[in-house]
């Protein structure tokens, strides 16, 4: 398998990889605009920019955009998320084509029609009905808010409901011409896919477009603070975060390792000991999440009015007690499952054509496999603890609880027990 990467002239970049011996491709557009791209104004409009690219162009309605890739039994979507905004189709090797003049057609030649955006803006409305309906959706985004208050990164990534409800069709195109250059727009394709040919389509698709000088993403400042919302549920439900490398920094690998052993698992230490020897939860995980400039180590649990004390204490042991005892038979095994998730990964042509898209995103190249391994292989038990300890002295915890949270403990009580 070989990974092939040019550069148009106008900035734009196709990056591809075949795969030998699949008959299928994923092939998509990563477009390096996301939700911390948008003015305060702006929230939700690239959400809702993404929900627009398959409601009708120049040349096909919004269920011939549907009915070209299904009636050839492929597959189209789009996601929005921070930093990006996707729009790809896995098709069959002999309808690469065709996937990438709908693609194409979806960006170059939306129309933004008004009575389609009055729908969309109906369905997205639902959407965010529906997130603030999910107790465990809603408290992720009130914890992103706390940790980076005021900033575009804190921000929810569908917006808030009033201004959804004003979005007009300038304010969309308005934010395409100012985040959709083709110096923002990546090419990424794996699986049976030609490079050579891939190129000469694009030069004719999105060669003729002027290169841009897209605003930056304000700088991510993580402060921290607390969230509590009292709601009769069955349960509270608390995420607490605190910050971590984002992922150019060298440390993110040990960050992940950390949030492997930490709660990445049956195996992990969460997992073990506040569900599995005491049965305080369901569900209770540790994540590590990285943007650009910043990251967010998250902690993630379910448990009764009655119980939430107790579970935040130990979790506190928890974060303070890696510090000092991490074994290297954990920091082995979480070493195991971040390879072993990258390279079952790769077997698909979708996770490699997100990975080639997100590799040049943040590094201009594709690294090898190989060279993500050794990083994975090159962290110590000795530097996880080292990262547990200052994780558990930095800058202060963010919380956010959810439900009846009237006698969960203060962000405050939690500090205060993690220094002890």
């Amino acid at each position: 398998m070989s990974v092939e990467l040019h550069t148009l002239s106008n900035g734009f970049r196709i990056v591809t990889e075949n795969m030998p011996g699949l008959q299928s491709a994923s092939l998509g557009i990563w477009v390096m605009a996301g939700g911390r791209d948008e003015r305060p104004e702006q929230n939700g409009i690239a959400h809702f920019l993404e929900h627009m690219a398959f409601k009708g162009t120049k040349t096909r309605s919004a269920l011939q955009i549907a009915e070209a890739i299904e009636d050839v039994g492929g597959y189209i979507n789009a996601y929005t998320s921070r930093e990006m905004t996707a729009y790809y189709a896995r098709i069959l090797k002999s309808d690469v084509p065709l996937a990438l003049d709908v693609i194409s057609d979806i960006l170059l030649n939306p129309v933004y029609d008004h009575d389609e955006i009055e729908v969309e803006r109906g369905v997205i409305l639902q959407e965010i009905g529906q997130a603030l309906d999910t107790p465990d959706d809603v408290v992720f985004d009130w914890l992103q808010e706390e940790a980076y208050p005021d900033q575009p990164l804190g921000r929810t990534i569908l917006g808030p409901a009033e201004r959804v409800s004003a979005f007009s069709r300038n304010d969309l195109s308005g934010f395409v011409g100012e985040q959709y250059g083709p110096d923002q727009m990546i090419l990424a394709a794996a699986g049976a896919v030609d490079h050579a040919d891939l190129v000469r389509r694009a030069e004719a698709l999105f060669g003729h477009l002027q290169g841009s000088q897209s605003p930056k993403s304000q700088p991510a400042l993580y402060t921290g603070g607390e969230k509590r919302v009292v709601k009769d549920l069955e349960q509270v439900h608390m995420a607490m975060a605190l910050e971590s490398p984002g992922y150019r920094d060298d440390d993110i690998y040990t960050a992940q390792i950390y949030a492997a052993a930490l709660g990445g698992g049956m195996s992990s230490r969460l997992f073990q000991e506040i569900r599995e020897k005491r049965g305080l939860c369901y569900t209770i995980f540790a994540q590590a999440g990285a943007y650009a400039d910043s990251g967010l180590m998250t902690i993630y649990a379910g448990t009764s009015a009655e119980q939430i004390g107790e579970l935040s204490g130990l979790t506190m042991d928890e974060l303070k007690r890696s510090a000092d005892d991490m074994s290297e038979a954990e920091v082995a095994r979480a070493r195991a499952q971040m390879k072993a998730g990258l390279l079952m990964g790769l077997e698909s042509p979708s996770s490699r054509a997100e990975r080639l898209a997100r590799m040049v995103a943040i590094w201009g190249r594709v690294p090898l496999v190989s060279e993500t391994v050794e990083k994975v292989d090159a962290v110590t038990t000795r530097a996880v603890r080292e990262f547990a300890g200052a994780l558990a002295t930095g800058i202060k915890p963010t919380l956010a609880l959810y439900g009846p949270v009237d006698h969960a403990p203060t962000l405050e009580e939690l500090q205060n027990r993690l220094a002890a």
